[in-house]
């Protein structure tokens, strides 16, 4: 059986999940924890050198690390990864704008609240940028979504799965969604796909 090793509440460890859910494939989940150093074992890096979660173990003893890459490799032939390689290369397009532009901002303010082993780094200065980059983040995705109801089409993809991990959790990371309508309409479209689980959910 598939393993997915990480946290059950970290967005990142969360998207794996969300699919593999949608997609009815059956895995076990082994909680490890980056906070508490549990990453940064001898074993677990013996997986996974970069010390990070998720990990994804196949049957095979396979392993793949970073979400958006295990995002791809299950989208493979499925309705969340279109077969036009024009289409394609939008997905692609946010999905490295998510890893690039939105979560180091609103995941990381997120994490700063969230766990109090980080609210030493909560310094006012680091929160008010973070603010600002997640808010202009948000502003992108607002944009497009004023045009149409997914972030890279039509159609619902790993795009928005990507996306959706840590923007459903930026109204507790402080950013102010009121501002984002297109947002808050396009979190509940995601809400509505079939087979869609919350965070919390473990197999």
């Amino acid at each position: 059986m598939l393993t997915v090793y990480g946290m059950h509440d970290s967005g990142n460890c969360y998207k794996p999940r969300l699919l593999l859910a949608k997609l009815g494939r059956p895995f076990r989940h082994v909680e490890v924890n980056s906070i508490t150093g549990e990453t940064r074992r001898p074993d677990y890096l013996a997986k996974n050198p970069n010390g990070k979660v998720p990990l994804l173990e196949f049957e095979n003893g396979r392993l793949l690390a970073e979400s958006n890459a295990m995002l791809l490799h299950f989208a493979e032939g499925t309705r969340f990864l279109p077969d036009d390689a024009y289409e394609r290369a939008l997905v692609y397009q946010w999905l490295f704008f998510e890893q690039y532009s939105h979560e180091p901002f609103i995941a990381v303010r997120r994490a700063l609240r969230k766990y109090p082993e980080r609210a030493s780094q909560a310094t006012p200065e680091r929160m008010e940028q973070l603010l600002q980059g997640g808010h202009a983040a948000l502003a992108v995705m607002e944009d497009q979504l004023a045009h149409t109801p997914f972030v890279a089409g039509q159609a619902l993809s790993i795009a928005d799965i990507a996306l959706f991990a840590y923007t459903q959790d930026a109204d507790y990371a402080g950013y102010e969604m009121a501002r984002f309508a297109n947002v808050v309409a396009w979190l509940a479209r995601v809400r509505a796909d079939e087979g869609h689980v919350p965070i919390d959910w473990l197999p």
